[in-house]
């Protein structure tokens, strides 16, 4: 019978044993052995009732404090990552084979924790080719000890024997347990090693960052759960021929998964941006019909975009859309309700978007910026290079007021521009010159 099992107990000590004897073997017993059926249920209830309980802690009795974290000493690394790399935390980095894994977390292990020795882990190069790496990027490698080993269980051995304060396995995918019949890069292997570093990272308060590369899709190569195992996911990610990288954080516990990170790639590594804001736009000398320049926030930045679009007849029987760095969806939207509710017809027209500088943003207040531009472009006016146009456009054509409108304004001042077209909203202080529209058509009007 299913979950039944036949046994021989002794009726003088109650011994038992899987096959009948003449003799118990405990007591000596002769003819004592007696066959008995047992239900497995009923024995593993008995050994769960035998397990110890986990300790339970009170939240309310435990003592607050401040969360610690080691400074990279790269503003940018650490906004991403919340103020900087959380003591026992699990990492996770991916980008594009070639775009700086390898660099930027060099560049981490040399500056994280100072005075702490950090250990880097690599089964892609040698010892001397990473010595070379760090000579070439100029960055201090005393404190850093390095291990050539794939075998995970070998690498923790060495971690815990050495007791680092940071540590970083390039990548996840070259390494594999040992208790695993399979090889480095497989499913189950990436999902052990990560749960093994996670024990590690936990147990012995070591920050753990693992390089994982990514499929032909833009996913991290192996499992799913391997993003849900760590406690951060960082994107790393830039534009065909741009010098810019974005870092970007898709999951933080320990921060905000809104911030931004600009990047530049120098021949010593990556540099942070003094004035990231400003990046995305040219100078304010450049002014060309169907260019507009508008505000996006990321995180708790705001970032200044050139908002860039060209119209012109469709040769084909349908008019297309293009977009590059703008939802493409929320084009063809406002397209139609450009179309709609205004007098200009774009159903016989191909409308070509893009977002200057390779930065995509889905933030509602460009849909002013995106508008003015296709209209800008459509009746060849030009709007002066000094204005900058927030707003969020409905369905009727209405112009909606935005979120962290204050900050796009002074991040404008900021940077010199001298006009604000947005809903009617004007702040207190500010030497902009406001210029309030309620829909579209009052838009056209100021354009033309």
């Amino acid at each position: 019978m299913a979950g039944m099992r036949k046994i021989f107990a002794c009726t003088n000590c109650g011994a038992q044993s899987p096959k009948w004897s003449g003799r118990c073997l405990e007591c000596g017993s002769w003819g004592t052995l007696l066959e008995e059926l047992l239900d497995d249920k009923e024995i593993k209830k008995e050994a769960l009732k035998k397990i110890s309980g986990a300790e339970m802690i009170s939240l309310g009795s435990l003592k607050q404090e401040k969360l610690i974290r080691f400074k990279t000493n790269i503003s940018e690394i650490d906004r991403v990552l919340g103020g900087g790399i959380v003591p026992g935390s699990l990492i996770l980095l991916s980008g594009e084979p070639g775009i700086g894994k390898s660099t930027l977390v060099a560049q981490i292990a040399s500056l994280a924790g100072e005075g702490e020795v950090t250990a880097y882990v690599s089964g892609e190069e040698s010892a001397l080719q990473v010595r070379d790496r760090m000579d070439r990027l100029e960055v201090n490698f005393e404190k850093i000890k390095f291990i050539s080993e794939t075998n995970v269980e070998k690498i923790i051995a060495a971690i815990l024997k050495e007791k680092p304060a940071v540590l970083v396995v390039d990548s996840i995918q070259t390494v594999y347990s040992s208790l695993i019949p399979s090889e480095a890069g497989g499913i189950s292997q990436i999902r052990t090693a990560a749960v093994k570093f996670l024990e590690l990272a936990k147990e012995n308060n070591i920050a753990v960052i693992l390089i994982g590369h990514i499929t032909k899709d833009g996913q991290v190569a192996g499992p799913k759960s391997l993003e849900h195992i760590v406690d951060t996911v960082l994107y790393l990610e830039n534009e065909a021929g741009s010098n810019h990288c974005f870092l970007r954080a898709t999951k933080n516990r320990f921060g905000s998964v809104n911030e931004l990170g600009v990047l530049e790639m120098t021949g010593k590594g990556f540099k942070e941006i003094k004035n990231p804001g400003a990046i995305f736009i040219e100078s304010l000398g450049n002014n060309l019909s169907g260019s507009v320049v508008s505000c996006v926030m990321e995180g708790s930045r705001p970032f200044l975009v050139d908002v860039q679009a060209l119209v012109s007849k469709t040769v084909f029987g349908y008019p297309q859309r293009k977009a590059s760095g703008f939802d493409l969806n929320r084009l063809a939207v406002l397209s139609a309700v450009i179309s709609k509710r205004t007098k200009i017809n774009l159903t016989s027209q191909d409308i070509i978007l893009n977002l200057a500088g390779g930065l995509k943003a889905s933030d509602p207040a460009l849909d002013l910026a995106v508008a003015a531009a296709i209209i800008s472009s459509v009746s060849n006016k030009k709007i002066p290079r000094e204005t900058i146009v927030l707003g969020e456009i409905g369905l009727g054509g209405e112009i909606r007021p935005v979120s962290k409108f204050e900050q796009r304004v002074k991040e404008a001042e900021r940077l010199g521009f001298k006009k604000v077209i947005a809903p009617m909203v004007d702040i207190k202080g500010s030497k902009l010159e406001f210029l309030g529209v309620k829909n579209l058509q009052e838009i056209v009007e100021l354009i033309k």
